[in-house]
């Protein structure tokens, strides 16, 4: 008598196995949109427009330097939450950011004294430092990371681009100059709410759902070499900090040139030597310094100028359509960049790159414009060729690098200022000199500044691209040669280290 098959029990899927860790991609993709605008509106210093408000008795220059605290304490943040990310994971690092901006908003409207501000700006440059990197990690570490990597790196792209103009906007009409300390509390509390929820299905998932079976690695602790190379970050990062700080002290602006100047070359210096992941993390330190360098400086400039008044323009008003659409076309560069053959990371770094220098051409063609319409085209250039040049470098570096390219983009941010900075000075002083009665040449000499800075910024992209191209030439030649190349790792539970696409299938 033949014996029935046994059907064999079919084995369900938890449905929380299904929800948790899509709900945390989610949350996490929701929070970089929010969290990174977030933390880059707290570098522009605008509490020069609102002077007329400040108390009587209150120096206006004091105000300003303690406003401008925000910046160098952001800048050597990142290095150090880096590493502090890398050993704690994204969620608690992420909290504890969100809730250092949260207080320092909520005190910024009691605040009445520059010693007052210039802590609460000192918080803010904090909180800001964390959320870079945390946010960062915690894309990394999802198994939706070539989704959402591409996501972040739009989202810093179109932030570094729009941050002038967002922090200028928050405080058009107001009546207080207190909302400088407090542009955006609503977003604030926004972001934080997401990063609770983070925080919590990362708890009840035991990972934050990232140890899914054959794909990726969670972060793990960094390694020696990356350590070695976030310690070395942090002398540019200061040096930079104290020359920003240093400049408010009218010091000589050919002085503060000369010494950004050193200090980019530095930064360049230390991208060359970070192979510690093979010749991709080296590619995206060059990046991250060429983009920090040029972009938010460059359209802070910009957005002055459009504002109206004596250098005319279309103003704010005028403005948030070409952000806009700079900003959705970043977004969608970086997603097609993510999504192209692995072949083609290489060539999309070089593309973005050319078009962040066609982008500072086109400020010296279209720049000043009576309408917001002409801005269109180099707020997409800048801002789409930075986000495509990010994602294609970093799909060929591991998370290490990537830590060590945000140690150095926001150094060079401070560079771009500091450079572009000195430049203006220059320039006004040649034409308060030349003006003679003529009210006009102090206008030419803030457009004409404008324009040698992106001179200058073009020419300092190009001499990346051809650096970059150059040692990536010569580390395949002698790996072509039998010499020893140190490769990119194969992350270990030890080492914890995410490969980028370059890296085995996952």
């Amino acid at each position: 008598m033949a014996v029935p098959p046994v059907p064999q029990a079919r084995t369900a899927v938890p449905v929380r196995a299904v929800r948790v860790p899509l709900l945390v991609d989610v949350v996490i993709g929701l929070l970089t949109l929010v969290a990174l605008p977030l933390a880059l509106v707290a570098i522009p210093n605008t509490i020069s427009v609102v002077a007329a408000l400040l108390p009587p008795g209150v120096s206006q220059v004091d105000m300003i330097r303690a406003h401008g605290l925000a910046l160098p304490a952001m800048l050597v943040t990142v290095p150090l939450a880096a590493v502090a990310v890398r050993r704690l994971r994204a969620a608690p690092i992420l909290v504890a950011g969100l809730t250092l901006l949260a207080l320092a908003d909520v005190a910024g409207g009691y605040t009445d004294t520059v010693a007052l501000v210039g802590v609460l700006r000192v918080l803010h440059g904090i909180g800001a430092g964390m959320l870079v990197p945390a946010t960062l990690v915690a894309v990394a570490e999802r198994p939706r990371h070539r989704v959402l990597l591409p996501i972040w790196a739009g989202a810093l792209a179109a932030s570094l681009l729009s941050a002038q103009a967002l922090a200028l906007w928050a405080i058009r009409d107001v009546s207080s100059w207190q909302v400088t300390l407090q542009p955006y509390p609503l977003l604030t509390g926004v972001a934080l709410a997401l990063a609770a929820a983070y925080l919590v299905l990362w708890m009840i998932s035991g990972d934050g759902g990232t140890r899914a079976e054959g794909d990726i690695l969670p972060a793990g602790r960094p390694t020696s070499a990356e350590r070695g190379r976030l310690a070395l970050a942090i002398l540019p990062a200061a040096a930079i900090a104290v020359l920003g700080v240093g400049i408010t002290f009218d010091w000589p602006p050919h002085l503060v040139v000369v010494a950004a100047a050193i200090v980019v070359v530095a930064m360049l210096a230390l991208a060359a030597l970070g192979t510690f992941e093979g010749p991709g993390g080296r590619t995206l330190a060059f990046v991250n310094v060429a983009v920090g360098l040029v972009v938010l400086p460059t359209a802070a400039q910009m957005t002055y100028i459009e504002l109206g008044g004596p250098l005319g323009g279309p103003g704010l008003k005028g403005l948030w359509v070409p952000f806009l659409v700079a900003v959705m076309a970043a977004l969608v560069g970086a997603v097609l960049a993510g999504r192209a053959p692995e072949t083609f990371a290489a060539r999309m770094t070089v593309l973005g790159l050319v078009a962040v220098v066609a982008g500072l051409a086109a400020i010296r063609l279209l720049v000043p414009a009576p309408s917001g319409t002409p801005l269109v085209v180099p707020f997409v250039l800048l801002a789409a060729g930075s986000a495509v040049a990010l994602v294609g470098a970093f799909r060929a570096a591991g998370l290490g690098s990537a830590m060590l390219g945000l140690s150095l983009c926001f150094p060079a941010v401070l560079a771009g200022f500091l450079l572009g900075t000195g430049i203006q000075v220059n320039r006004l002083r040649d034409a308060a000199e030349t003006a003679r009665g003529d009210g006009n040449a102090l206008v030419d000499g803030f457009i004409d500044a404008l324009h040698t800075w992106a001179l200058v910024g073009g020419f300092v992209v190009v001499g990346v691209i051809v650096l970059s191209s150059v040692l990536t030439r010569r580390a395949a030649a002698a790996s072509a040669d039998g010499e020893v190349v140190i490769p990119a790792p194969t992350p270990s539970p030890e080492e914890g280290d995410i490969p980028g696409d370059a890296g085995p299938a996952h």
